[in-house]
């Protein structure tokens, strides 16, 4: 016959034993519902990835579509200017922001006052803005044999060693390499939509004329010599209203003298398309999950001078915009 002591020390054993399995099975569990919740973010963030795909080809095509209108003559699909295009999916909601080359400077035509403005409105500090403005100038400019640029022993230095083409540059991410550019200057906080940087302004596909006013940076728009209070009044005027006419555009080019000559509505053939998607709950609300990608696409236009087959062709894909 067990003694009481023998007695307690086994139910002490089994008390410990479950208390043990117990700690296990709360882990187990824990463990399965950490990761079932990382399977279905992991499985949403992919389905929104999709969605945004699908949502930049179906807003390429309301772009090609742009000419078809209604019985009462409005645009059916897309209107030159337009900014944005909201897009519904069964599961989903889209928004596709339509970004002309034209919201931006030709990095390679920009005059040099135009370029340290924009510098400067960028909050770049003013010894710094100048050094990056005589860099961009002298790659872009022939080569002196007489006279050797002052930059090519820096570019020289770098690890590893390198020298600028001394023309035109040919991708945007160039910029990177020049003297005194830096990623914050260069990329701002895109993201974060409080402070544009230079890739949001300056571009190789930009322009010179013809900046579209309703997607400009308003760095851009003091670039030009447009001044702050004219600047703000432009932004609070097309956030509430876009510029979709050029009838609307004309006074402000009256009012704005020289610098407003050189505005104009909606791009050429070349655009930035950045989607951002958003699933449905089964209630109909919308997920906090948010998913953008972009794509710069050339587009051919029925009839282009360049007498390409109608369609439109991605030059460059950015997963995460």
């Amino acid at each position: 016959m067990r003694t009481s002591t023998e007695r307690g020390s086994a139910l002490l054993t089994v008390l410990w034993l479950t208390a043990a399995l117990s700690a296990i099975g709360v882990a187990v569990a824990t463990n399965v519902r950490g990761e079932t919740e990382r399977t279905s973010t992991a499985l949403d963030d992919a389905k929104s990835y999709f969605i945004a795909r699908g949502a930049i080809e179906r807003a390429a095509l309301h772009l090609l579509w742009r000419g078809y209108t209604d019985d009462a003559g409005r645009p059916l699909y897309f209107q030159t200017g337009q900014p944005r295009i909201d897009l519904d999916f069964p599961e989903a909601q889209a928004t596709v922001e339509i970004i002309p080359a034209t919201s931006k400077l030709s990095v390679n035509a920009i005059r040099p006052e135009d370029l340290l403005r924009l510098l400067t409105a960028l909050q770049v500090p003013l010894a710094d803005a100048t050094e990056i403005t005589s860099a961009i100038l002298d790659w872009r400019t022939p080569p002196d044999p007489l006279h050797p640029s002052l930059f090519d022993s820096f570019y020289l230095g770098q690890s590893p060693s390198f020298l600028p083409r001394h023309t035109s540059y040919q991708e945007d991410d160039e910029l990177l390499l020049t003297k005194g550019m830096t990623p914050e200057i260069y990329y701002g906080d895109s993201l974060g939509n409080s402070h544009s940087g230079l890739r949001d302004c300056l571009s190789v596909y930009g322009t010179d004329y013809g900046i579209d006013i309703n997607t400009a940076q308003p760095a851009t728009l003091l670039a030009i010599g447009i001044s702050p209070e004219d600047v703000k009044a432009i932004v609070d005027r097309r956030a509430a209203r876009p510029y979709l006419d050029y009838r609307e555009l004309e006074p402000v080019i009256q009012a704005l003298g020289p610098s407003g000559q050189r505005l104009g509505i909606g791009g050429r053939s070349i655009y930035t398309l950045r989607a951002t998607a958003r699933l449905k709950h089964p209630d109909g609300t919308l997920s906090d999950m948010r998913r953008t990608v972009a794509a710069l696409l050339q587009f051919n236009m029925p009839g282009n001078s360049r007498k390409r087959p109608t369609g439109f062709q991605v030059l460059r894909w950015f997963d995460r915009r």
